[in-house]
């Protein structure tokens, strides 16, 4: 039998491409083209009270296109939503690229991106995930995402379609859709049999983390069951540099256009190691500066699709340490990982910025090999939640996430809001009802003894600058049903996370 993998995102840089890859922004469009997007998504749009369509869904001008080429220019992708195509252009080229009146900006696509390595680990190492975010509610209620459409944007699909654990998937036909944007063309039974190293099969592993069982050991790795998918591959293993950003806009768009409203994507955007001046740098990842970030909220705020994204696994570099793009937009649910026992961030996941005026990332869940996985398993949920009120709207699907999780309404940027409940997220979806799972206390002076209801003897404590910046994550000790606490120097607030409730200090 067939060996599941689940792949860890171990950042590392790659060969660069010898040609520089450019985003053309161009001025205009042509505002009587015919919008290219499909019946379903003006459909959904209107479902969900967005515009129908608008200028973002007009394609670029093909006499644009007509006039770059006559230049040589090699155009690789196009960006209805950026206005702007992607091209492969030497120096020169660029240069005289600028000069046309047409165009509004030239801008590298500077190399860095930043892909999954492998780590095999056992079936059993699912299990506590699946308990942790009480998948089992999901089960009770017969809900596994039937009739949603999830888009997964990835690395490879190697070995998919013979994977134990995606059968019910193949067989009942339920892949609508497959793109390859490193190689344009190649079949889906090419895509699914041919690998050039172990990231080809990441995007098989993250499927699997969204909608994997595997009837013979009766072992379940996702929750949504009963999904249908479209498959994109964005990235090239052999080679991996961020200029690939344009690939992944391209598969957003594409999916956009079929009216999916769900998309998964582990994949991230950091820093590089070619030219040091064309960098991202951690003051960049403001949700606004990277143009995967700006497509990403696009995709939030204007064509209501709800897109989940690994935090990242920089959380131990310290030259690094906080989320990747486009984990930084507003509008997606970023994920982060926790460890199985105390449920707060284990080391590796990619922290929230400080600078953000909002709470990166948005919750976490148990992983212990990469937020590859954490982000997989999240999509899985919000899609049994999408199933259970197909009129949620992307960003109420993102609130009520939040508001599911077990440090709702006390988030921080190392975990987010946490681990999210299905039994409360199932409450949440049929009706605006939030349980009381959460207490605020005041405390003054330099010590607090806060009375605990738990059965656990360590606990998680989160000691915070401000009401979502942490200073410290630590451990707790319980005794004779209290906890002890002592200010620190800059503490404001304090998290106290009992898993089942959670109490805020916040100190005078």
């Amino acid at each position: 039998m067939k060996r599941l993998f689940l792949l860890a995102f171990v950042f590392a840089p790659f060969i660069l491409s010898a040609s520089p890859k450019y985003w053309i922004y161009l001025k205009n469009k042509d505002l009587n083209a015919v919008p290219a997007v499909s019946a379903l998504t003006l459909e959904n749009r209107l479902k969900l009270g967005l515009v129908a369509s608008d200028e973002m869904d007009l394609p670029v001008k093909g006499e644009y296109e007509r006039a770059l080429r006559e230049q040589s220019v090699n155009i690789i992708n196009r960006s209805k939503w950026l206005n702007a195509v992607s091209a492969i252009m030497t120096s020169e080229q660029a240069m005289k690229v600028r000069e046309l009146d047409f165009v509004q900006e030239v801008v590298p696509i500077d190399p860095g991106f930043y892909i999954a390595r492998t780590k095999a680990i056992e079936k059993a190492q699912m299990a506590p995930v699946m308990s942790q975010v009480q998948a089992n509610a999901f089960t009770k209620e017969n809900i596994s995402a039937k009739d949603v459409t999830i888009g997964v944007i990835d690395a490879g699909f190697y070995g998919a379609d013979s994977s134990l654990s995606l059968t019910q998937i193949f067989s009942n036909k339920r892949i609508l859709g497959i793109r390859d944007y490193v190689k344009p063309g190649r079949s889906g039974e090419l895509l699914f049999s041919t690998a050039e190293s172990f990231s080809d099969m990441h995007g098989t592993e993250v499927l699997a983390a969204i909608a994997g069982i595997d009837f013979q050991d009766e072992i379940q790795y996702g929750m949504a069951t009963n999904a249908k998918f479209y498959l994109a591959r964005t990235d090239y293993s052999l080679r991996e540099y961020r200029g690939e950003e344009d690939n992944w806009i391209a598969a957003m768009e594409w999916m956009d256009s079929l009216g999916v409203r769900l998309i998964n994507t582990s994949l991230g955007y950091a820093k590089g190691f070619s030219d040091p001046k064309e960098n991202y740098v951690p003051s960049q990842m403001d949700g606004k500066t990277s143009a995967i970030s700006k497509a990403a909220q696009i995709a939030s705020d204007r064509k209501g699709i709800m897109l989940i994204v690994s935090a990242g696994n920089e959380g131990d570099d310290k030259s690094w340490e906080i989320v990747s793009a486009p984990a930084d937009a507003k509008g997606v649910l970023a994920v982060g990982a926790t460890n199985g026992k105390l449920w707060n961030r284990i080391g590796y996941s990619s922290v929230g910025p400080e600078f953000l005026s909002y709470v990166k990332p948005n919750v976490s869940c148990f992983s212990l090999y990469g937020t590859s996985l954490s982000a997989p398993v999240i999509t899985g949920f919000a899609a049994c939640l999408l199933q259970a009120n197909p009129k949620l709207t992307n960003k109420e699907l993102i609130s009520l996430i939040e508001k599911s999780a077990h440090l709702y309404p006390y988030g921080n940027n190392f975990v987010g809001y946490g681990v999210p409940q299905a039994s409360r997220a199932l409450a949440l979806a049929k009706a605006p009802y939030l349980p009381d799972n959460a207490k605020l206390i005041n405390a003054k002076g330099r010590s607090i003894d806060v009375d605990v209801d738990s059965e656990e003897q360590m606990v998680a404590i989160y000691r915070k600058k401000t009401d979502k910046d942490v200073m410290a994550q630590q451990v707790a000790k319980i005794q004779n049903g209290k906890i002890s606490l002592k200010r620190q120097n800059g503490e404001r607030f304090t998290t106290i996370d009992l898993k089942n409730y959670v109490i805020e200090v916040a100190w005078d």
